[in-house]
This record gives C-alpha cells, structure tokens and sequence, in this order.
C-alpha cells in the first residue's frame, strides 16, 4: 500500500507529522515530519509531506537545525511571527505619528510593554515569540538614556494632542493621580515614602495623568512620592498649555484635587474648571435651601447656588427663596456650586451610614478595634456616638457637589454634571496602565529611567486607547485574538512556502474595523 500522512497528537499537545505506510494490520512509521504547535505550522509541514508523498518519496531528510543552503528535501524554518499582530501595533504606532520617533528599540519596548508587560530584560523574550528580532539589550538601555536626551515624551505628546485636536475635543480635559512604589529599602530624591490609600511604607512615585473626556492620554508627569496631589494638578495643566499654546480650556478633577490655592491658580491662568465637592460643604452651600425647605429633595433635582472660596468668606442667601446666580463680578469671594440629588445614591449612602454606625457601636461597645472610626468621640466618660454628625450625615445622604468657574450661561448645571461624570475614563486609562501595561512593579532605580519607563508606558497607553476606541475590545482581548496566528516561512529544498493561521471571528472583526489590508477579502 503507498504511503501516506498521519497526524499525532504528541504528550505536548504539539501535533506531529508522519510518513506512514501499512503493513499487514500495522502502520509503520516511514518518517516524522516534525511537530506543529499552531495551525500555520501544521499546514506548512502537511504541504511538505503531499508534494514528497507526490513525489514517490517514501523517505524525507530532515534537517532543521542546518544554517546551510538547503538541500533538495531539506526543510528549514525561515520565519515564524505573529503578523496579524504586529500589522496592528506598528498601524497604531504609524496612525498617532509616533514613528517620528526613529528608533526601533524604542518601539520594540512600547511593543513589548502592550503585548506581555515584563522587565526590560525579559522584553527579548517576549519580543522573540511573536517574531520581532529583538536588539540588544545594551541597545534598550542606550534608548532609555535617548529618550530624555531627544524629548521623546515631548514629541508624543505633542502627537497624541494633534490626534485629539483632529478627530475628538481638547476643550475639556479630566486629571487625576496614582502612586507607583518600589521594592525599594531607603528613599531618594524622587522615590519618597508618602500618603498611602493601603497605609503602605514603600516609597513611592507620585504620577499624574491628563486625557482627554475619552480618556485618550495627553500628558504625563512624574512627581517626588511625598508631594501632595493637590500640589500636581497646576504644574502639569501649566505644561500641557504652555506646550500647545492654550488659552481656553476647563480641567476636571475629582475633589481630592479641591485646594483654593489650586483652583485660584487655575482661575488667573485663563483656564475653567469642574472639580468635585466635599460632603461638609453641603450645609453652607445648601443653607438656603434647607432653610426653606427641610431636607426634602425630589429625585434628579438640581440646585444650582454659590460656594465661598475661602472659610471666612460668608454667605447669606437666606432672604430669598431663589438661589444666587454665580458671577465672577457679582460674586468674586465665591465660586459657581451644583448640587444634585439622586435617590438610588441616597439608598447607597443610607446603607453605608449604617454600617458605619454598626462599626462605631462596636468599637464603643469594645467589641472592636478600629483606628479612625467614623462617628465614635471621646469624652471624659470614654467613647460615644457622635449622634449629631450622624445625623447630619443622613440628611445630607444622596447629595452630591461640584464647583467650577464656568458660568451657567455658558455651561448648564446639568452639563457639569455629566463632565464631572467623565472621569471614570481617566480611572479607567489608570488601570489600563496599572493591569494591562503594568506600570508597576518598577524595576528602575534612576529618575532618568524611571522618566523613560513612564514615556513608554505613556505611548503604549495611547496606542492601546486607539485601539480600543477604534474596535471596541480592549487591548489585553486584542492579543489575545491576534498573537496565536502565526505566520510561518518554511524552506523546501531552496523554495519558500508560506502558511498562516485562519481568522478567528475576533481576529477578523479587529481587522475589518482598523481597516487593514488583510481584511479586505475576508
């Protein structure tokens, strides 16, 4: 009987390739192939096996490791890389204008750091598997040092705002703040032990980052770990203005950024903007509202009123019914305040209150321990509740603020709103570098490098935004899709044949959406 394929499964799970012939009730193993580990590589080695099967060939000489000139028969693997990726990456490299930066192994780190986030080191490996030639890697610390020298962050920059400035809006720009820390034993002068959401005692970076209200990234900037992050929002809008030469735009920030040095600052650099409000400002803010109303709200009602800007500034809108129309002239010692009130936040904040109190009791009752206990007050007779402030907690539950200096002529009170409402881009862009691009951990020790980590971290963010808002999967589903496919260059006997993976549904819908070559056809 001729000869003929056979396909194996191998303990592996790799599926090897074998020249067969039966003889009597037994398959005999002419010769084996060799081992697929994707379905590029199978097509590839069952072409070789027909055309030496239609050749009469009942015996193949394999050699797979010979840098030699192929002989006839001789199967030599040229190539094998995911080009379905990395088409894609270097598309979103190309369609920001980042390739005016002229520097492969500075693209080679933003493209490691999108495909497998890993230490520099490790970026060869991870750039070898997907069939990038990775450089040297004296050559990745060389572009680190050339990325300060040659301004790459400024030229980023300056294209993730033309990509902005052409195809979205750069009038209103959102900003908030994140902390890197280091396994790092003693501090320096940037990596400083400094406030902690986790109590943690690392120290720690401080970086600040401003997009745009779809959170595509405009700036970036990197601050000694103890400074406030009150202190990060003038210098970085600052930047981001002078270098565009802005002279109109309104900053959002949530109400951690709420400092009347900050917000004055902001004011007489021509700039608006919107930033959240602190609960224990409701009462004066509101004052002429509870005085004739109660504590009664309806659902998605509005109150658009004045805030002072200092605490000795006083207020008194108790006269009239109506609320004051906030006017810089009228009103210089204040600010414009929207408050809103929604029910389903009442429902939340009640339950919260509750749990609070539950925990205060406790503490009072010594059946817990708990540093900083809302609610709980000493007194000479020991621990109390704090009945009052519980009270006024609840009465102010479902309440929400916000102040800005943009007047209501030009920007309604429920227009604020929803601008505020944009910040989640921002957070969300923030555990885009923090889970997909793993910002952290950091394993740099200079600022230098530490600058650098951040420019590629910057650019890798903004190319996995545009890839994101351009298909509509995030960037970790996109390599996930894409990296499997491979493209694989096999030699037979000095010809080259190409094999590559099919489509997946998920592959063919990124393509057709970037609308590359390769999905024309399919």
């Amino acid at each position: 009987m001729a000869p003929f394929l056979r396909k194996v499964t191998t303990a592996s799970g790799a599926t090897a390739v074998q020249v067969v012939a039966k003889e009597g009730r037994r398959n005999r193993v002419l010769e084996h192939l060799g081992s697929a580990h994707s379905e590029a590589e199978l097509a590839a080695l069952m072409h070789l096996g027909r055309e030496r099967l239609h050749a009469g060939q009942e015996a193949l000489d394999l050699d797979l490791t010979s840098e030699a000139a192929p002989a006839a028969g001789v199967l030599t693997m040229q190539d094998r890389r995911s080009r379905y990726l990395l088409d894609v990456l270097e598309m979103g490299w190309r369609r920001l204008g980042f390739d005016v930066i002229d520097d492969e192994a500075f693209f080679q780190l933003v493209a490691a750091r999108l495909i497998e986030p890993t230490s520099m080191s490790d970026s060869r490996r991870v750039l070898g598997e997907v069939g990038i030639d990775p450089v040297h890697r004296n050559t990745f610390h060389a572009a680190l040092q050339r990325c300060g020298q040659r301004g790459y962050r400024d030229q980023i920059a300056a294209k993730c705002f033309d990509h902005v400035w052409t195809s979205g809006d750069v009038s209103l720009v959102l900003y908030d703040v994140t902390t890197l820390y280091f396994e790092a034993e003693k501090e320096d002068e940037l990596r400083k032990v400094g406030f902690s959401k986790e109590r943690r005692v690392d120290p720690q970076i401080v970086v600040g980052l401003l997009v745009d209200r779809t959170g595509f990234p405009l700036e970036i900037g990197c601050y000694e770990g103890n400074k406030a992050e009150t202190k990060t929002i003038v210098p970085i809008i600052k930047q981001f203005q002078a270098r565009h030469g802005l002279a109109d735009m309104a900053v959002v920030a949530d109400a951690g950024m709420l400092s009347m040095e900050n917000l004055g600052a902001i004011d007489e650099a021509g700039l608006r903007f919107i930033v959240g409000s602190r609960p224990k400002k409701a009462p004066g803010d509101l004052a002429n509202h509870f005085h004739w109303n109660g504590d009664a709200f309806a659902d998605g009602q509005l109150i658009d009123t004045i805030t002072p800007r200092h605490g000795n500034s006083k207020t008194e809108t108790k006269r009239r019914r109506r609320e004051p129309v906030w006017d810089a002239e009228e009103y210089p010692g204040h600010w414009r305040s929207v408050w809103s009130y929604s029910r389903k936040r009442d429902v939340h904040d009640q339950y919260t209150l509750t749990q609070q109190e539950n925990r205060a009791r406790a503490v009072i009752a010594g059946d817990a321990n708990v540093k900083g206990t809302r609610f709980v007050k000493s007194t000479k007779a020991g621990k109390e509740l704090d009945e009052a402030s519980l009270a006024q907690a609840r009465s102010l539950a479902g309440l929400k603020g916000y102040v800005t200096n943009i007047p209501a002529r030009i920007m309604p009170a429920a227009e604020v709103i929803s601008s505020y409402h944009d910040l989640w881009h921002v957070e969300q862009s923030f555990r885009m570098s923090k889970t997909d691009l793993q910002a952290r951990p950091m394993f740099h020790r200079q600022r230098d490098a530490i600058e650098a980590h951040l420019t590629i971290v910057f650019a890798a963010l903004a190319i996995a935004r545009y890839l994101q808002s351009a298909t509509g999967f995030s960037i970790r589903r996109i390599i996930r899709a894409l990296k499997p496919l491979l493209e694989v260059q096999i030699n037979i006997g000095g010809h080259l044949h190409t094999a590559a993976d099919p489509l997946t549904n998920d592959a063919r819908h990124i393509l057709d959406a970037l609308k590359t070559p390769d999905a024309v056809g399919h």
